[in-house]
C-alpha cells in the first residue's frame, strides 16, 4: 500500500500530456479546492478529475472488482472513496466549477478521450 501514490500516476500523467500538447495550461492539485482536484483550470472555471478504476470503483468496469480476500477491509475502505467523490463533486459544482471525470479505462481508446477532453476545454460539452 506505501507504493500507491494519489499523484502523478500514469492515468493522470497521460491525461496531463494529452492536455498540454492540446495547447491547454493547467494547475495541479490546488489545495484549495474540495477533494484538491487533478488539473485545475481556473480561467476557465474547469476542472478534470482523472480516477482509477479500483480505487474509485468504476461503474461496470472489470478493473473495479472488490479484492476476494479481506472483504472486511476493502469493502468501506473503497465504499468511503466512493461517497468522498460524491461530496467532493457536489461541493465544486456548488463553487461554480465544471467537472470532467477521466476513468483510467477510457484511456484506452486516446482518440476518443481526446475528443471528449477537448469539447469539455472548449465549452462545446459539459
Amino acid at each position: 500500500m506505501r507504493r500507491i501514490r494519489s499523484r502523478d500516476t500514469y492515468p493522470e500523467m497521460a491525461v496531463r500530456r494529452l492536455v498540454h500538447s492540446m495547447g491547454f495550461r493547467y494547475r495541479l492539485h490546488v489545495s484549495s479546492l474540495p477533494g484538491k482536484p487533478d488539473l485545475v483550470f481556473p480561467k476557465l472555471k474547469r476542472i478534470i478529475e482523472v480516477r482509477g478504476c479500483f480505487w474509485h470503483q468504476h461503474g461496470h468496469c472489470i478493473d473495479s472488482r472488490i479484492p476476494k480476500s479481506r472483504i472486511e477491509y476493502w469493502a468501506p475502505k473503497l465504499a468511503r472513496n466512493q461517497r468522498r467523490d460524491k461530496e467532493n463533486l457536489a461541493a465544486l459544482r456548488q463553487l461554480g466549477w465544471r467537472v470532467h471525470i477521466v476513468w483510467e479505462c477510457e484511456l484506452k481508446k486516446q482518440g476518443r478521450i481526446q475528443d471528449r477532453v477537448e469539447r469539455f476545454l472548449s465549452g462545446r460539452s459539459g
